[in-house]
């Protein structure tokens, strides 16, 4: 995303929106809390505060460049809406999320909306289990 989106989007471009932009479009498989954000701000020497990194993740979910995930038992987590539609997989042991695409699920999906008269404008999956790795098993 350029600076001029960020405007597009009713942002003014400053340099902590452009800089914490630049780390989750660096890292778009994935999932990043405030703290995983603050901490690559750090590593990168860039003097950008906790408080700051809320304030324009937040910014970011209301206008529509970030979407906001709560998984079960952990904190919250966003990543690019640009990334299109996909579920996920979460490991309830370790935390980790697995991304997925699957055509027929979304097409089940949309069916089930129009069957109880619904306009789809968004919807939710999210499996948890424990992954093969984190149970010892490969």
């Amino acid at each position: 995303m350029e600076p001029s989106e960020l405007k597009k989007a009713g942002l003014k471009v400053t340099l902590p929106r452009v800089k914490i932009l630049e780390i989750i479009e660096a890292n778009p498989d994935w999932h990043m809390s405030a703290e995983d954000v603050y901490k690559e701000l750090l590593a990168r020497g860039e003097e950008i505060g906790l408080a700051t990194v809320y304030r324009v993740l937040t910014q970011f979910e209301t206008a529509d460049i970030l979407k906001r995930h709560q998984f079960e038992g952990g904190k919250a987590v966003f990543e690019l809406i640009s990334k299109g539609d996909h579920d996920h997989l979460v490991c309830v042991k370790t935390g980790q999320v697995e991304e997925f695409h699957d055509p027929i699920i979304q097409e089940r999906i949309a069916m089930i909306a129009d069957e109880f008269d619904f306009d789809l404008t968004d919807y939710s999956l999210v499996i948890y289990g424990i992954s093969r790795k984190a149970a010892g098993r490969k």
